[in-house]
């Protein structure tokens, strides 16, 4: 991409970003909102200059517990969905037990987790994003496993190959690419999972914990410079995953 192509790419949005922190500025100073609603974006970069070490180390905390849940709710969905297109038993018992799971919000599974292994253990939140994580690598990766090439699938019968091998040697590789969709749409999300499931109690060193506190002593500059730390996790567990869907991609071309 040349230099004048990126700019195309790059001004757009940059443009409307900084257009909607003036107007956000403005309405803010022409006293339409108020402050303890929505502060301004001067205010809340001065919160964040002053707290930027204890968002950064909160961001640590809170990053632990997301990649944590996320290789274990990975690892499980795409394990479950191998089976479910291995076994049709399988598939009619987890596809509904997964939509059911998927369905069952956060702030109900955290306090039910946290009574469970004990609020002060780091499993109850590493488990919500675990389950949170686990619907969209299975559903994507079950998709996957069940385009297999025509041509292939009469030539694996032509061979009379077992099924196990036409999982690891055809349907597998033919996969990848949803696997992946299936992980960039978990990576986020399981950074949002650990926010959500640090506000039900547990160790206060997390994004979740010190939005929570912030809030309630009313310092919303305070708050918001926390959440703008929780975005900035959320869009580096993107990135992350799209680098290493970048990266793996080719290899996996190459060895199909």
């Amino acid at each position: 991409m040349t230099r004048g192509n990126r700019l195309q790419v790059l001004l757009p949005p940059v443009l409307v970003g900084v257009s909607a922190l003036l107007l956000w500025q403005l309405v803010v100073v022409a006293g339409r909102i108020a402050t303890f609603v929505l502060p301004s974006p001067t205010a809340i970069a001065s919160a964040l200059g002053t707290v930027a070490g204890d968002v950064a180390q909160a961001a640590v905390a809170t990053g632990t517990t997301a990649v944590t849940g996320l290789v274990a709710g990975s690892c499980a969905g795409v394990l479950a969905a191998v089976l479910a297109a291995r076994f049709r038993l399988l598939d009619e018992v987890l596809s509904p037990l997964s939509a059911a799971a998927n369905a069952m919000p956060i702030i109900a599974l955290a306090p039910v987790f946290n009574a469970m292994f004990g609020s002060t253990s780091p499993v109850p939140r590493r488990l919500v994003v675990a389950v949170a994580v686990f619907f969209p690598l299975f559903v994507n990766t079950a998709r996957g496993l069940r385009r297999i090439d025509p041509v292939h699938a009469d030539l694996m019968r032509s061979l009379a190959v077992s099924g196990w091998t036409v999982t690891r040697y055809v349907r597998l590789p033919g996969a990848v690419p949803f696997v992946f969709t299936g992980l960039r749409l978990a990576s986020s999300l399981s950074v949002i999972a650990a926010v959500v499931a640090e506000y039900f109690g547990g160790r206060q060193d997390g994004l979740g914990s010190r939005i929570t506190s912030a809030a309630s002593a009313t310092a919303y500059p305070r708050a918001w410079s926390y959440v703008l730390g929780a975005v900035a996790l959320g869009l580096l567990f993107y990135l992350a995953a799209l680098l290493l869907e970048r990266l793996l991609s080719p290899t996996l071309r190459r060895t199909r």
